[in-house]
């Protein structure tokens, strides 16, 4: 899937497209109006993530212009406005949906996939019950506590959050920033090796001991949890 991201805050732009990017998706950046509904008239992309506030060109300007010229590519307003009334606008102008700074990027992450929700394969369900398990591992999500093959494991609070997000997730690929966000509450720097040193310990606990390897990584996007016999 291919992203537009349109957005002049240079550090906040940068951090989206690293982290949509680890997340799988193909990503462009412009800086101003003028340039982004170039990049969004000549070329095909699946979604556009579109600031309000721009240079040169504003963003309904580029909205109503995509819209005008028939355009049906998927548009995700971002700004720092809460008016009621912005965010109407937005919707009768053609936005698919609206998100207010400051906002966590696993929220924007939910939205996009949202988006994308009726091209992709339905997702695996996940037991609604209070125990997840996946294979011989099994986590009690009341007593927050994990067995793997009827034996107990010891998690710390951190590793358990990691290892309860991972299984939710079965067999979706994690991005270093979709788990530094929801996990540490933390934007992913990419000078930090937090997120691989908290795999590497979670490892040595959840698979080292055992004949199968649950936790995957998916060179250059990130981790998964996944039983591959499954598939």
């Amino acid at each position: 899937m291919k992203i537009l991201i349109i957005e002049d805050e240079i550090k906040a732009g940068q951090y989206l497209k690293k982290g949509l990017t680890e997340s799988g998706y193909t990503v462009d950046l412009a800086s101003d109006g003028v340039e982004g509904l170039y990049h969004a008239t000549s070329h095909n992309y699946d979604l556009i993530i579109l600031d309000i506030m721009l240079p040169k060109l504003d963003g309904w300007q580029i909205l109503q212009t995509l819209r005008s010229s028939e355009m049906s590519t998927p548009v995700i307003m971002l700004t720092a406005k809460e008016q009621v009334e912005d965010r109407v606008k937005g919707f009768e102008l053609g936005a698919n949906d609206y998100l207010v700074k400051p906002y966590a990027f696993p929220e924007l992450l939910a939205r996009i996939q949202n988006v994308f929700r009726n091209h992709s394969p339905k997702s695996k369900n996940i037991s609604q019950s209070n125990t997840i398990v996946i294979a011989d591992l099994q986590l009690d999500i009341i007593k927050r506590t994990a067995t793997r093959n009827n034996q107990s494991i010891t998690l710390t609070a951190k590793e358990y959050l990691l290892l309860e997000l991972l299984m939710r997730k079965q067999g979706e690929v994690l991005s270093r920033t979709t788990i530094a966000s929801l996990v540490w509450d933390m934007n992913f720097d990419s000078d930090t090796n937090v997120i691989d040193v908290a795999v590497k310990r979670l490892r040595s606990k959840i698979d080292r001991p055992f004949k199968k390897e649950l936790i995957h990584t998916i060179r250059g996007m990130g981790y998964k949890l996944e039983d591959i016999e499954e598939q």
